[in-house]
């Protein structure tokens, strides 16, 4: 009755006699554009959120503490097995993972507290210990060799693998020199960007490469195309520098029979599951038996010697079997943030040292590990490079901090955060140490 009433000679319904709510009526254009207007006013608040001048730097810290509290709670979850597979302790390499952490975290709330002249100050010395830790490697009786690779060497009873130190080391030693050149007005002509940049890089790839690491050469050429990209190399050079490196990549993929199978099996990885195909195979039946939410932490079965390196290179298989698609996703929307906010940090920062060597850090550390992640689940061949920050490994772990600390240092350069951290005060170090020089003059 009521809607008859509402609707006048003409059958169409009539805005004043038509029920509050009423499509069409005037009130519920109001709400509509209420409801609107509300979605505007929470995007209004996300982007204020964002464009906050410490914004960049509490992203880093935060994503960086996520993925470093769950690679030690994978760390232990799978290498508990392997250790206990060894015979050894089922906490021995987890131990091993807590000490980098432990190191990790002070190195890198120093270099978050670094000035850039600093950085710039060891760029040679950085370059120089990579260049020597890989030439030792090759030497008999001091390099360590494992699964006929001889990428480690060993101090103080632990293993270091130089090829993560190259990594920092290219990144610092490249940005300071095209800095340097940039200030003398050098980059003009593009030899200058290559030149010594380029035999640089090329002598760590050949000295990684000897220990037949094909993973890390990736990421040194993409660190190497990073620098060259943002300092602004004709697109005719980038262009000639992409085809040169690609056929070098293909010259070491098929110079090695091991590396060609991985290739070819890529291609047909429905054949061969028992061979070339084993370790992408198991880290999907990994993926896929743990669903959506997972079988739960450390009920995986996949780790009790099914998936190889489960520890390391394939370590994101195991957080999918136990902690299902969402863990997957959590992972993946992590390095997301990171990579918004480290390319946020590089267009922020108004020193071009720190711009180079923020995108190179964002590039190293993302493409790693889209790389990685995208050899688990068989969109990319494998190469063996680690998931920063989740995989075992003291050495990438160590690294991978100390760029981060560095990234977070440059986050302090961006217009209005000095202003906000000196409004904000001293930090908990510091309110603590005062704090308890308090306590102590009240005694």
């Amino acid at each position: 009755m009521y809607l008859q009433a509402s609707r006048g000679a003409d059958g169409l319904a009539d805005p004043d006699l038509a029920g509050p709510g009423t499509p069409g009526t005037p009130e519920t254009a109001r709400l509509g554009l209420r409801g609107l207007g509300g979605v505007r006013d929470r995007i209004g608040a996300w982007r204020a959120l964002l464009d906050r001048p410490l914004t960049s730097y509490y992203l880093v810290l935060g994503i960086t503490m996520l993925l470093l509290g769950l690679g030690l709670v994978m760390v232990l979850s799978t290498a508990s097995v392997t250790d206990l597979i060894a015979g050894l302790s089922p906490y021995s390499d987890f131990k091993k993972q807590l000490l980098g952490a432990a190191i990790g975290l002070p190195l890198m709330w120093a270099a978050a507290r670094s000035r850039p002249r600093l950085f710039r100050a060891f760029a040679y010395p950085l370059l120089a210990v990579a260049i020597v830790g890989l030439g030792l490697t090759l030497i008999h009786g001091v390099g360590v060799s494992q699964n006929g690779a001889a990428r480690w060497i060993a101090i103080g009873g632990q293993q270091i693998q130089p090829s993560e130190i190259a990594k920092l080391g290219l990144v610092v030693w490249g940005a300071d020199l095209l800095a340097r050149k940039d200030r003398l007005g050098q980059l003009a002509d593009w030899r200058h960007m290559l030149v010594p940049l380029m035999p640089g890089t090329a002598v760590l790839c050949l000295l990684v490469m000897t220990g037949d690491d094909l993973g890390t050469t990736f990421i040194l050429l993409v660190i190497f195309l990073a620098l060259l990209w943002v300092i602004g190399t004709p697109g005719r050079v980038f262009a000639g520098l992409l085809i040169l490196m690609a056929l070098a990549m293909m010259l070491m993929i098929v110079s090695a029979k091991y590396r060609l199978g991985r290739l070819v099996g890529f291609f047909d990885q429905q054949s061969n599951a028992t061979g070339a195909n084993w370790q992408g195979t198991q880290g999907k039946y990994a993926l896929g038996s743990g669903g959506i939410f997972g079988v739960g932490l450390g009920a995986g079965r996949q780790k009790w010697g099914y998936v190889p390196e489960s520890t390391s290179d394939f370590i994101f298989a195991i957080i999918g079997e136990e902690l299902g698609l969402i863990g997957t996703l959590c992972v993946t929307v992590l390095y997301g943030g990171m990579a918004f906010a480290g390319l946020r940090i590089a267009r922020r920062v108004p020193d071009l040292f720190a711009r180079l060597a923020a995108t190179g850090i964002t590039a190293w550390i993302v493409v790693q590990a889209v790389v990685n992640i995208g050899a688990v689940i068989g969109v990319l061949p494998i190469t063996g490079v680690p998931l920063p920050l989740v995989s075992a490994g003291l050495s990438s772990l160590l690294s991978t901090l100390v760029a981060l600390g560095m990234l977070m240092s440059f986050a302090r350069l961006e217009p209005g955060a000095q202003e906000a951290l000196a409004a904000r005060g001293p930090g908990w170090p510091l309110r603590v140490l005062s704090w308890l020089g308090l306590a102590k003059r009240r005694r």
